[in-house]
């Protein structure tokens, strides 16, 4: 692949990550510029970047912009976007502002890598829930087709950002530093700490089970997501689809238990095979996936495949994947590769 000028636009939890992926990776990058609200040096894993302050900036002679984006929130890419494509380059946007808008590429490359090269300037990176289900679901997809799934998610506290996993932390050591204490000024101190960390409840030691506002239905937006976006991806409105998201005192790595049901009529022997050849997937089925063990990796770790014994053709499983890596920023490196790889 030849060489190319790339841009990080954001340097929050997923903007590092990128710029540590595009390292590991050895993205050919000629050079590189990253941008963020302020201007500023920052060190990743030894190495140092310097951020320049985007108001102001000329977008000239980048080929591929990498938006960070963070979940749920409209983003940079909502006032720069257009200005980068302007300037020819390719912009690859993990925040929620195009996802769904029509001619823009909803893209995991595992699973609809076609759509990639249908772009015009501008590629969507789906949110992180949608972008681990797909991938675990893919190859049934593809052999079985799907009538329906449920999805249930417990997901990590990185995925609202780095001042989200930070307030996790520091609620622990106030819960166990004042030894589960409820005394009012505690409980006050506790309160305010979550606020902090832009939750609306305790964190620690806690479920909440909200991600994002309540919507149509009573959903959320991040559970109307999962439906509308894995709709897109698949090209396929007839899947029925329904999900439950919950926010889990973990730092990294979301976890998703999966109810569906193939089109086909399908045997257990038939989907270990399946899971066993999908590209992006790590199956498991001796072992129980963590999110611990999927932290820091590239694949969709799947597990705990088991059968309805009450609804025929009907099946469970089980996968966690790397919220900040899978679930955006390498998801969005990976689009990268392979628009250099068809150069």
């Amino acid at each position: 692949m030849k060489s190319v000028n790339v841009a990080v636009i954001g340097v929050g939890a997923v903007g590092v990550e990128m710029l540590q992926i595009l390292k590991q990776r050895n993205f050919p990058i000629n050079r590189l510029r990253v941008f963020a609200r302020h201007g500023r040096q920052i060190a990743v894993n030894d190495c140092s970047y310097n951020v320049e302050a985007i108001e102001g900036q000329e977008f000239d002679g980048i080929d591929i912009a990498l938006f960070a984006g963070t979940e749920g929130e409209k983003g940079a890419s909502s006032l720069y976007a257009q200005k980068f494509i302007e300037k020819g380059a390719i912009v690859i946007d993990n925040g929620a502002d195009f996802r769904l808008k029509e001619g823009v590429p909803l893209v995991v490359p595992e699973v609809n890598e076609a759509k990639i090269y249908e772009h015009k300037g501008l590629i969507a990176n789906p949110n992180c829930t949608t972008i681990q289900a797909v991938v675990a679901l893919g190859g049934i997809y593809k052999q079985f087709g799907l009538e329906k799934f449920i999805l249930t998610s417990f997901q990590a506290t990185s995925g609202a950002g780095k001042r989200a996993a930070q307030g996790l932390w520091e609620e622990t050591k106030s819960v166990v530093e004042t030894n589960q204490n409820v005394e009012y000024d505690h409980l006050k101190k506790r309160i305010e700490i979550a606020l902090e960390s832009g939750f609306s409840h305790q964190i620690a030691f806690n479920i909440i089970p909200q991600i994002g506002s309540i919507g149509e239905e009573g959903y959320t937006t991040e559970e109307w997501k999962v439906i509308r976006e894995t709709h897109k991806i698949m090209d396929n409105h007839s899947i029925r689809i329904t999900a439950t998201c919950a926010r889990v005192p973990v730092f990294t790595s979301h976890s998703e238990a999966i109810y569906f049901k193939p089109h086909k009529k399908t045997a257990f022997s038939e989907l270990e095979e399946v899971l066993q050849h999908t590209k992006g997937v790590k199956y498991f089925p001796h072992a129980l996936p963590l999110p611990l063990d999927s932290e820091g990796t590239d694949e969709v770790f799947v597990g705990r495949l088991r059968r309805d014994p009450h609804e025929e053709n009907s099946f469970w499983l089980w996968c966690v994947a790397d919220n900040l890596r899978k679930g955006a920023a390498l998801n969005a490196v990976q689009i990268a590769e392979h628009l250099l790889a068809k150069q």
